[in-house]
């Protein structure tokens, strides 16, 4: 236990303390004077979220224990060696653990028990399966990447949870009734002598980008409803049916801002959804991988604070919620609540936890080991954010290479194909010598399939325009350090990059007007507003995911391959990797036409 959980419960319980003499969060009277003090119980629950496949403190990338620059840990057995810690010192006491969702996607090892060893194939018990029935949740949410995998690898490992997976606004498209388990009333038992039950209920909203970013796989068959309003339909429900308090568990983030268009429901409601919902105790969320120890937020209509946290990702954090409860009239009332945030970095790993899974993890470490291809020179994407880089040709070189081919004979045969790529991982490599699967892995960190689609002359500078809008404006003369060449709250995956035509990026320009050469590769010809290409994407682009324009239409290509597998198989069949085979320089950064690198 670290000594913030301590403070955390010497407040809370100061804090009840002085709800004798004035009101507090729930609004509760004084006491009469010379009353005896009411008698009051609590409860805690401990939250995690997008855990994303980790369950050892392990970077399967790096082949090393995790490590980052905050010396951060990662995994669900860390997360057990707390829960498990809390669970002892409240011996006897109401304790329970929830999940907000991105589970089974993000590492390695899930993606071997996706695509390698399918547990809808084999029947095995996925990892996360394993591991977080050894830690006995009470519930979890699923997320929006729990449908990377399609809707049976869902249903199977849902299958094999010993815990409820909860999702109130997944809608089955045909009957338009929810397809999974909208919520649960738990009767928990706080302890002590006489304890009367007290029932809490628990709400999983999922995120309704889904229907962006896993189309292919939910398209007619779910629709995925608006979480503010799911949540109205939903609380007052399990009001009436028992709930003394009520949580949400949402894979939502509380910015209350989209990545995608308006034609979806909100993606990070949150902060909303505790505004505008009466009746809500509390809410556990994730999605947007931020850490939010503890933040109120008041409700319009009531008045009453809801309690709102978000643990980090990967299992670095561990939420932990407190309230004291006593009972005014045979009801339950919430007299203070609050929360706060333990590290897993100050914990072992759980040895149980450990052991569930060490069959799995030692098949994935083996698994991206395997040397595939031998590279005839180090090749690294650090500096890919901002110039021309080998590495990202090799992406857009397979991309382009897979389209080309599937395309011909089609009517699309005579366009010229382009590709997108972006610098997912600064820390990607490949090492002069051999290459691994996990390097190649490295470099490609999404489960992406590809896609293409026609795109006109004028929509490829559009898109570009989108891109560059992240780079600082630097005027001429300026010193351009390229630490600080862009906003680092900008994820590097947005800085996309285009292969097929030539252009230059004019960070002086002011946004929108910095694609100041964009001409056919290898002349000065410019590119036509109403020339026609094809364009290789990752479904999640094309599907709408950061409102890129330009690309979001019908797909003239889609075999739902992943695109991480085609660079793994490409470098297999070709048994190495040359630059002088793929890198062709066709974009700068410039000011008023000068090189800035």
């Amino acid at each position: 236990m670290t000594s913030s959980s301590g403070a955390s419960r010497r407040q809370v319980l100061a804090v009840a303390a002085a709800a004798a003499t004035a009101p507090l969060l729930a609004g509760a009277p004084a006491r009469a004077a010379g009353a005896a003090p009411a008698k009051t119980w609590d409860l805690t629950i401990l939250g995690t979220s997008d855990t994303h496949g980790n369950v050892y403190n392990w970077d399967y990338y790096k082949d090393a224990e995790f490590d980052d620059s905050k010396h951060n840990d990662v995994g669900v057995a860390k997360l057990a060696t707390l829960v498990n810690q809390i669970r002892a010192e409240r011996k006897g006491k109401a304790t329970l653990v929830l999940d907000a969702g991105d589970t089974i996607q993000g590492t390695p090892l899930a993606t071997y028990y996706a695509k390698q060893e399918p547990i809808t194939v084999t029947g095995e018990t996925h990892p996360m399966a394993n591991a977080m029935n050894v830690l006995n949740y009470d519930a979890v949410t699923l997320g929006n990447h729990e449908f990377n995998y399609g809707l049976p690898l869902l249903a199977k490992w849902i299958e094999q949870l010993g815990f409820p997976a909860l999702a109130a606004n997944a809608i089955n498209e045909k009957t338009g009734k929810p397809a999974y388990l909208p919520y649960v009333i738990k009767p928990v038992n706080l302890g002590g002598h006489g304890a009367p039950a007290l029932n809490v209920g628990i709400l999983g909203l999922t995120n309704p980008g889904v229907a962006i970013w896993d189309k292919g796989n939910v398209e007619g068959k779910l629709i995925f409803a608006d979480m503010i309003e799911t949540a109205a339909k939903w609380v007052p429900i399990m009001r009436d049916r028992g709930a003394d308090l009520v949580i949400i568990s949402a894979h939502g983030g509380d910015s209350g801002t989209s990545s995608y268009g308006p034609e979806l429901p909100n993606e990070n409601p949150v902060a909303l959804i505790a505004e505008q919902v009466p009746g809500i105790d509390a809410i556990l969320f994730g999605h947007a991988h931020n850490e939010v120890p503890e933040k109120f937020v008041t409700n319009k209509t009531t008045g009453e604070q809801v309690l709102t946290s978000e643990p980090s990702r990967w299992g670095q954090r561990l939420t932990r919620m407190d309230f004291t409860l006593t009972r005014e009239k045979g009801r339950w009332k919430v007299v203070a609540k609050g929360s706060t945030m333990l590290n897993t970095n100050t914990v072992v790993e759980d040895p149980a936890v450990l052991a569930a899974v060490r069959g799995q993890h030692t098949k994935t470490v083996d698994y991206v080991n395997k040397v595939v291809a031998q590279c005839t020179v180090e090749l690294s994407a650090v500096e890919s954010r901002y110039k021309d880089t080998p590495i990202l040709d090799f992406i857009n070189h397979v991309q382009t290479d897979v389209v080309a081919k599937a395309l011909a004979g089609t009517a699309y045969a005579g366009l010229p194909v382009l590709s997108i790529a972006a610098p997912f991982s600064r820390t990607a490599v490949f090492p002069q010598g051999d290459v691994r699967i996990r390097d190649l892995a490295g470099l490609y960190v999404y489960d992406n399939t590809l896609e293409a689609v026609v795109i006109s002359g004028a929509e490829v500078k559009a898109y570009l325009e989108y891109s560059a809008k992240y780079f600082k404006t630097f005027a001429v003369g300026d010193t351009v350090d390229p630490a600080n060449i862009s906003d680092p709250a900008v994820p590097d995956y947005n800085y996309d990059v285009i292969s097929g035509v030539d252009y230059d990026i004019d960070i002086s320009k002011p946004v929108g007007q910095r694609i100041t050469r964009l001409v056919l590769p290898g002349t000065d010809t410019p590119v036509a507003a109403d020339a026609q290409f094809v364009i290789a994407v990752n479904n999640y682009r094309r599907s709408g995911g950061g409102n890129f324009p330009g690309v979001v239409k019908t797909q003239v290509y889609n075999e739902q391959q992943e695109i991480r597998q085609l660079l793994i198989e490409w470098a297999q069949a070709k048994g190495a990797i040359n630059p002088a085979d793929f890198f062709v320089p066709n974009w700068k950064l410039v000011r008023a036409g000068v090189p800035v690198f």
